[in-house]
């Protein structure tokens, strides 16, 4: 399997809503890091941050895609409606690293005055 479909796969289970199939895509010791807030490590902590978000639905859209070696960037926007039926729609650049053909680095680069802004 290519770098590049373990994360559409990936991007199609967060569209899903499929947390189990998001779950089994990440590494035991993974490094998740939305920049620019606290790095997580390990499953454990991504589970936690990523069920916790409770979102109502999930619509993330990728404009590019480029793979190189075990690395796989990703610009997209990110779509959430969250709790308070809050829409969210965030731009983000995404890098992944492979291992195994599981996610074993995430970082999402995005703005967070753009996310707060569309929470209040």
């Amino acid at each position: 399997m290519s770098n590049t479909k373990v994360v559409l796969d990936f991007i199609d289970d967060w569209n899903r809503m499929a947390w189990d199939d998001v779950m089994a895509a990440l590494t035991e010791d993974v490094v998740y890091h939305n920049i620019p807030m606290q790095e997580l490590k390990g499953k454990e902590a991504a589970a936690g941050f990523i069920l916790g978000m409770k979102p109502k639905s999930v619509a993330w859209e990728v404009l590019n895609i480029a793979e190189n070696g075990n690395k796989v960037l990703t610009e997209r926007v990110d779509r959430f409606v969250l709790e308070g039926d809050k829409s969210v729609a965030l731009p983000v650049m995404g890098i992944f690293e492979i291992k195994n053909n599981k996610i074993c680095t995430w970082r999402d680069y995005f703005d967070l005055n753009t996310f707060v802004s569309q929470m209040a």
